[in-house]
């Protein structure tokens, strides 16, 4: 079938997996290019491998140290006549350069909050890799069922506190207009923590450790944003803030715990950047947008395939210091915060229309970076050539 973008929303429901196949080899060659790391963790389990930030801690730790790596992620396969989703052609595509580099490499495809999948990650890590070193937790949700419960939780992007107007963009239209976001409710702020805090982090952490594949001195280090003031109060002081204060007191709990045995629970603050989930969040493409232009212009722009990298070269590898800030958190969005660039967003925000928005933004890479993300756009792909959208998972190798 002929594969073109669909774009409904802040999402594409088509994704070419010649195209996500080249993504991912592109962000392994930007890692290859660099200088190998030393000091780096062995047996990695990501946890939201897929996409973004979790993809590219599968690729960092096994292209630039030749780790072992586990990733578990709940995608959907193509079939004939159908795509599968970007995240299961960006996993495929991965396994297959890890296999061809010697490195070992599975997936666990389902629901991550479930305990049925942290049972097989379990029973995968000790019949092929013994115990784990490294626990990158990733995952983005909509909605989790609680394993003990059965209950369903959705999270919500809303304030907390008084109704919420600012500007944002539609980026397929290039459109700014006004928002006005109400404010959750106490039990969606509640479900929205359940969803997105500390809780399922834990879980794991607890899992592994009771099934003895949790390293002695094994370093777990979640994902986390805070964000520029044009942005706090959707974000940081909204229901998603709420989620990202619960993981980071859980972070420092599990902290006190790990260190008995030499290990360390770690919340890295990561850049702003074009994801799947990132795209859902109001206000935000615009602000990224402005960002972007900014941080180009001042050469200190990073994907989060350079974000990750340098999480593991300056602040995780052996000999490194995670360099936390006062609350205890790794901050590598320290460029994206620095004053300069941040009051350059501030300046341009009031001034942004529908009519400047090309001049004054970068929507244009805002959209091309979107539109990578499903495998579309990249060079030396034809796209007006017949695709297979069936892309099995390859044969998985055998214990590291």
């Amino acid at each position: 079938m002929i594969i073109q973008p669909k774009i409904r929303g802040f999402i594409c429901t088509t994704a070419h997996p010649a195209g996500c196949a080249a993504h991912v080899q592109q962000q392994i060659d930007l890692v290859c290019s660099r200088r190998p790391l030393t000091g780096m963790p062995r047996k990695v389990l990501v946890i939201g491998a897929s996409t973004g930030y979790g993809l590219a801690s599968r690729i960092v730790p096994a292209f630039a140290g030749g780790a072992a790596t586990l990733g578990v992620f709940y995608e959907k396969p193509g079939e004939e006549g159908r795509t599968g989703s970007a995240g299961w052609y960006n996993s495929v595509a991965f396994e297959k350069a890890a296999h061809a580099a010697g490195l070992y490499a599975k997936s666990i495809n389902g629901d991550a909050f479930s305990e049925a999948i942290k049972e097989q990650a379990i029973a995968t890590i000790k019949a092929d890799l013994g115990q784990v070193d490294c626990i990158i937790y990733s995952l983005a949700s909509p909605r989790r069922t609680h394993p003990r419960t059965g209950v369903v939780h959705g999270s919500v992007l809303k304030p907390v506190g008084p109704t919420f107007t600012a500007k944002t963009v539609n980026v397929d239209k290039g459109i700014v207009s006004e928002i006005t976001i109400e404010p959750a409710s106490a039990q969606e702020i509640a479900d929205t923590v359940t969803v997105m805090g500390g809780e399922d982090w834990e879980m794991w952490i607890d899992a592994l450790d009771q099934a003895g594949v949790l390293a002695p001195g094994a370093t777990t280090v979640a994902y986390s944003y805070i964000g520029p003031d044009l942005t706090w109060a959707i974000y940081r002081a909204g229901t998603i803030g709420a989620a990202k204060d619960h993981l980071e007191a859980t972070a420092q709990r599990m902290n006190v715990r790990l260190a008995a045995t030499g290990g360390r629970a770690l919340v890295s603050v990561n850049k702003a950047l074009v994801t799947q989930a990132s795209s859902a969040i109001p206000i935000v493409p615009l602000y990224i947008s402005l960002l972007y232009k900014a941080m180009k212009a001042a050469g200190t722009h990073e994907g989060c395939i350079e974000q990750i990298q340098r999480l593991f070269a300056e602040r995780l590898a052996n000999g490194a210091s995670p360099q936390p800030d006062d609350k205890g958190r790794v901050r590598i969005d320290d460029w994206e915060m620095r004053a300069e660039i941040q009051r350059e967003v501030a300046d341009l925000w009031p001034q942004v229309t529908t009519e400047n928005l090309a001049e004054l933004s970068d929507i244009a890479g805002y959209r091309a970076e979107f539109l990578r993300l499903f495998g579309f756009g990249m060079a030396g792909v034809d796209y007006a050539a017949e695709a297979d959208p069936v892309a099995p998972m390859p044969s998985a190798r055998g214990a590291a």
